[in-house]
C-alpha cells in the first residue's frame, strides 16, 4: 500500500522561505506523478506543483509560479517543495499526493499524505 508522510512545515515571516518533504513508500509503478496541494480554511484545497516520475517534467499553478520549485530529494522516492518569497495568502496545510497524471487537479491523484502546516505570518 502506498504511504506519503509529509515534513518541513512551520511558522515563517512574510518573504521567507520553507522546504517541505514529502516521502513515499510502497509504488507499485515506476512511472506515477507526484504533486503538492494546499488547503486553507474555508476554501478548496489547490494544486500547487506537480512532478512526472519519469522525466522529472513540472508544473506550477500561476500563484507560485517563480517562486516555488518542486524537485527530487536526496533520499529515493523523496520529494521537496522550496518555497521562496513567501506570502501571507500561502498559508494553509500542505499536502502531497501520487496519481497518474502530471495535473494539478486533486481529483486526479489518490494517494495522499496527512498534511503539514505552513503559516506565512509577522
Amino acid at each position: 500500500q502506498l504511504q506519503l508522510v509529509e515534513s518541513g512545515g512551520g511558522l515563517v515571516q512574510p518573504g521567507g522561505s520553507l522546504r517541505l518533504s514529502c516521502t513515499g513508500s510502497g509504488f507499485d509503478s515506476d512511472y506515477y506523478a507526484l504533486g503538492w496541494f494546499r488547503q486553507a480554511p474555508g476554501k478548496e484545497r489547490e494544486g500547487v506543483a506537480c512532478i512526472s516520475s519519469g522525466d522529472d517534467s513540472t508544473r506550477y499553478s500561476d500563484s507560485v509560479k517563480g517562486r516555488f520549485t518542486i524537485l527530487r530529494g536526496s533520499a529515493k522516492n523523496t520529494w521537496w517543495l522550496q518555497m521562496n518569497s513567501l506570502k501571507s495568502e500561502d498559508t494553509g496545510t500542505y499536502y502531497c499526493a501520487s496519481g497518474y497524471w502530471r495535473v494539478l487537479d486533486p481529483q486526479q491523484y489518490d494517494d495522499w499524505g496527512q498534511g503539514t502546516q505552513v503559516t506565512v505570518s509577522s
